[in-house]
């Protein structure tokens, strides 16, 4: 799915699947979305009798990182319900997350990330401040199990 090309991607063209198959409405809408990363531990082992000083590098598990989701306020509610979801501990709460980048067009997908077993663990609304001008922002924060990228 990956289409290289010689310059890179603009960032602000993504569409974001919270697992509900709904990446076009304005509660799917998000302005910001950080955090996907992904490393692989590396475990060092040595044996005693070893004619080397360094130890051996073997590959250890991978791991990925929280991703974070952000979005203008809108009294859309379906974030919450999802995080009580998890909170409450309903077996059905854990989702597949799908983050598409597109090209400038928004005609296709060039880069397309996958959460797997993706679930909720803090939801963030504000800071509200009553002499600011700036947005009400709400946050969501995934933990996930595995990521994938086509």
């Amino acid at each position: 799915m990956a289409v290289p090309r010689d310059h890179p991607y603009a960032q602000f063209n993504f569409l974001v699947d919270i697992g509900d198959g709904d990446a076009a409405s304005v509660q799917a809408g998000f302005s910001e979305v950080s955090g996907l990363d992904a490393h692989i531990d590396v475990i060092e082992y040595r044996n005693g009798n070893s004619r080397f000083d360094e130890p051996m590098k073997l590959t250890g598990l991978s791991r990925v990182g929280d991703v974070t989701l952000r979005r203008g306020l809108i009294g859309a509610l379906n974030l919450w319900q999802w995080f009580t979801q998890v909170r409450s501990g309903d077996p059905n709460a854990v989702r597949d997350v799908t983050i598409r980048l597109q090209d400038e067009q928004r005609a296709d997908d060039v880069v397309v990330w996958k959460l797997s077993r993706a679930r909720p663990i803090r939801h963030v609304s504000g800071p509200l401040a009553g002499a600011g001008t700036d947005l009400a922002i709400e946050e969501l924060v995934l933990s996930y199990e595995r990521l994938d990228v086509e």
